[in-house]
């Protein structure tokens, strides 16, 4: 029986949440509605799972408040898609429970959920039910329940999973979408997973020792003042660093520990693990010497480093170059192709994020683009609604004033980047961006990535399909005849141009040969083939 969970446990629980939603994101992005190749939802949710660890990795200590803080900015930091900035929210309501812990008894995790629940659902402007939202709401009033009769954990939460899994089988009747496509939400599947990790955890099932790879943050310019005025305030002035080999015969493994605590006497920032074999050992001290002299007395000495952290910051002072802001308003977008990425750069656009339908950047990523603009306000356009989430959450990571600028396709941050005045006020900009988006029809061709029954039509592997915002309205063998089907389907009176951004799949030629076929078929258009270089889209199509 497991009445309470401490830090170390906690820590744990955290890595086999993303450690197992990894084993699984591939089935979880199988549910996404879609038969598309840009189904994420798994790979978005376990990228933001993986930034928190990474980020609990690093936590010194096995406090839950610092444990809970960690959790909460690194799965912030990860968040991708709209599946990881919900994911991110979740955590960070329940975080802000467990951080007042100094153990977690069901009663606390049960009030972490709904908390969690509460923060998810006031981040989403119009929250649908039978989504993740529901799955995370239905679980945490059911664990509060439980947690009134029950102080075990380990029945805790396998009556929790077992409410999780009751309601995702009712997602498809409460969203049209998912029956018809005949998936639950994928996003429910994939928190589910999570806790899953969680209770596999809590009983022993699974080793979840699981390596992430190295994933180093880019750092901005204001990372760097932060890091200088920190050092500024810090109490000790060197960092101290070594590893004890061929210890004395006489040497135990309380005499560890016992370093460990004179260590935590005369500093802060204390690493002090290892065995008899080998220890190492890190601390910020103004009496380096004692740390020394404490490490003889259990062995040798080896690759011994000491900085002045005074002197670093001093230096830090001199070469840190704060980038000026010579401009009032500046621009980032996020593209997936190297052509689009040009057509961007031509409009003004100052960053662009590598990333979209197949690559949703997180909201550090969105940061730090925004960060390398010389602009106190920077625009952003997402140019997918799945990114829309995690631009607004980027706000939190940068002291840039960034404007959001809802676009939810490349035709739109087009028009956006289009209508931008640099002399205008951020109002008017905003206005006329907005403005500008409203009188865009997009679409996409693409192909099926599974055998289904969606929109009408029945869909089989490698079937070319053609998309709006909202539905697939095209199917067929081949990509010039389903483009053509496409516009066909989204064209109307009032349109007068007509834009094909053909992707790294479509020949220069292929896409100019069907531009004259529209160009023929629409004469009151202007048609114009445009190179995107964008991967997994044929086409891209614009209607203005």
């Amino acid at each position: 029986m497991i009445k309470t969970i401490n830090g170390a446990t906690f820590r744990k629980m955290i890595v086999a949440g993303a450690g197992l939603l990894e084993q699984n994101k591939k089935y979880v992005d199988s549910l996404n509605v879609f038969p598309v190749p840009d189904g994420d939802t798994g790979t978005n949710m376990f990228l933001t799972m993986k930034s928190a660890v990474n980020e609990v990795s690093q936590c010194i200590n096995n406090n839950l408040d610092s444990l809970s803080q960690a959790f909460a900015k690194g799965a912030l930091k990860g968040a991708r898609g709209n599946s990881g900035v919900i994911t991110s929210q979740i955590f960070k309501g329940f975080c802000s429970e467990t951080a007042k812990a100094t153990e977690i008894t069901t009663k606390i995790f049960a009030k972490a959920m709904q908390a969690g629940a509460n923060v998810a659902y006031k981040a989403v402007t119009k929250p649908k039910e039978g989504t993740i939202l529901t799955v995370i709401r239905v679980m945490a009033e059911n664990a509060v329940n439980v947690a009134k009769k029950c102080d075990d954990f380990e029945v805790f939460l396998k009556k929790v999973l077992e409410t999780g899994e009751e309601i995702l089988k009712q997602t498809p009747e409460m969203l049209p979408v998912l029956k018809k496509a005949g998936v639950v939400d994928a996003g429910g599947r994939g928190i589910i997973v999570i806790f899953t990790g969680f209770y596999k955890l809590i009983m022993g099932e699974e080793d979840f020792e699981f390596q992430f790879e190295d994933e180093k943050k880019p750092q901005t310019v204001d990372d760097v003042i932060a890091d200088i005025n920190a050092l500024e305030e810090i109490q000790y002035a060197y960092c101290t660093e070594y590893m004890i080999i061929n210890m004395k015969k006489k040497t135990t493994e309380a005499d560890i520990d016992k370093l460990r605590e004179k260590l935590c006497e005369i500093g802060d920032s204390v690493i002090c693990i290892g065995d008899l074999k080998l220890v190492k050992v890190h601390v910020h001290s103004n009496e380096p010497n004692k740390a020394l002299e404490y490490a003889l007395e259990l062995g040798e000495l080896y690759n011994l480093k000491i900085e002045n952290m005074r002197e670093q910051n001093r230096e830090l002072k001199k070469k840190a170059v704060v980038q000026e802001e010579t401009k009032e308003l500046g621009m980032i977008a996020v593209a997936p192709g190297e052509g689009l990425s040009a057509i961007y750069k031509d409009l003004g656009v100052d960053e662009i994020i590598v990333g979209g339908q197949t690559m949703n950047p997180s909201a550090a990523d969105i940061a730090a683009a925004a960060d390398k603009v010389p602009a106190r306000n920077v625009y952003v356009f997402p140019n997918n609604k799945n990114i829309i989430l995690a631009a607004q959450q980027a706000n939190d990571l940068t002291n840039k004033n960034l404007i959001i600028i809802p676009t939810r396709s490349i035709p739109e941050g087009i028009s956006a980047a289009i209508a931008f005045n640099p002399d205008g006020s951020i109002d008017e900009n905003t206005e006329a961006m907005n403005d500008a988006i409203k009188g865009v029809k997009s679409g996409s061709v693409t192909y099926a990535v599974r055998d289904t029954h969606v929109d009408g039509f029945d869909l089989t592997v490698g079937e070319i399909i053609g998309l709006d915002d909202k539905a697939i309205l095209s199917k067929g063998k081949l990509v010039s005849d389903t483009t053509e089907a496409l516009i066909e389907k989204m064209i109307t009176d009032d349109v007068m141009n007509i834009t094909l951004f053909y992707g790294e799949d479509i020949r220069e030629e292929e896409a100019n040969v069907l531009a004259e076929k529209l160009a023929e078929k629409y004469p009151d258009c202007e048609v114009t083939a445009a190179f995107g270089g964008q991967p997994v889209y044929y086409y891209l199509v614009s209607l203005e």
